[in-house]
């Protein structure tokens, strides 16, 4: 492999077998599961992404550290850890018992985290159950062994479903359309979603 590659922002960017610079590097996967550098380091995701052309077998944007013996490592990147970060704190927003009586390795702790995951992404945030932010509303996931699964509703703010600012009937089907919202995200994400009285139930793997 050369030594060096075009790049975008400063002409020529060296990934030569001494490099061991973290950062966004453009890779190619290969046959055997690895990857082949093909641009890099950069400091920005776009920087890579930019990189990417016929001429560089159209790779794909990576973080992490290519190493001295030519080779590459996978690193969370900035996003990644704060991604994670904002995930723990969507987590701590469920009630402070939830997994009491559930182990770490059972599946519906593993059911929570996957729902309360995709419906972050999907920019939809989890209820506050306990804490200050409580009357804003929100996802509320409450885990069932006895039905198999997460039961999922949405919360709406307090002027709704306590004030009733906007009337019963307001409510009412506002919290209808949010929970089917809800199963419609769930579902599109690949989640086994069955309706429940006021609610929806994602099911765990078998």
């Amino acid at each position: 492999m050369s030594s060096s590659v075009g790049g975008l922002s400063s002409g020529k960017v060296v990934v030569g077998r001494g490099a061991a610079r973290q950062g966004w590097w453009l890779v190619a996967d290969e046959a055997d599961g690895g990857v082949r550098v093909l641009a890099g380091p950069f400091s920005e995701r776009a920087e890579a992404g930019l990189a990417a052309g016929p001429e560089q077998d159209g790779g794909r944007p990576v973080f992490g550290a290519r190493r001295a013996d030519g080779g590459f490592t996978r690193r969370p990147s900035p996003q990644d850890w704060a991604w994670l970060a904002h995930l723990g704190g969507q987590l701590d927003r469920l009630p402070e018992d939830w997994d009491a009586d559930l182990p770490d390795d059972d599946p519906l702790t593993t059911a929570v985290v996957e729902v309360a995951a995709a419906l972050s992404e999907a920019g939809l945030p989890v209820h506050d159950a306990d804490g200050p932010d409580s009357v804003h509303g929100g996802a509320c996931l409450i885990p069932d062994q006895d039905l198999g699964g997460v039961v999922v509703s949405w919360r709406q703010h307090d002027r709704m479903s306590v004030d009733q600012v906007h009337g019963a009937t307001a409510d009412a089907l506002v919290q209808q359309v949010m929970n089917r919202a809800l199963a419609d995200v769930l579902r599109a994400r690949g989640f086994e979603v069955d309706v429940l009285a006021g609610a929806h139930l994602v099911r765990t793997a078998d």
